[in-house]
């Protein structure tokens, strides 16, 4: 999208302002399916840093997480979030999602081509 969808911006302030981890969405990105559970900003960067930090290969990307370049998590002031973070979240591929115990995605609001509310997930029977 070239400009953003005012109504996913909403979500993701509300979800910023909650504080919340519940609002479960799946958008479609560039022909990518993700489906999840959004988070606030600063809980993923918090998560994506305790992930790395156990690493031995990756633990010293973890600071980046930690504390982002002058980031605190929300967006500053009356600054709408530009950006979905996505936890417990699947890219669908077929009838299977990846990773099956989920990922931590982050995704352009501006980039979302559609999107639902829900979480879809896929069963063998």
């Amino acid at each position: 999208m070239s400009k953003p969808d005012e109504l996913l911006v909403d979500i993701a302030s509300r979800v910023e302002s909650e504080r919340s981890n519940q609002m479960s969405l799946t958008v479609v990105v560039q022909g990518a399916v993700i489906t999840g559970r959004l988070a606030p900003e600063a809980v993923w960067h918090q998560r994506v840093a305790e992930v790395l930090e156990g690493s031995e290969r990756l633990g010293a990307f973890s600071a980046l997480f930690s504390h982002p370049a002058g980031k605190t998590g929300a967006p500053e002031g009356d600054e709408p979030p530009t950006h979905l973070h996505f936890h417990v979240a699947r890219i669908l591929q077929g009838s299977i999602g990846i990773p099956e115990t989920g990922g931590m995605y982050r995704v352009a609001i501006k980039d979302v081509g559609a999107w639902t509310v829900g979480d879809f997930s896929y069963s063998d029977h």
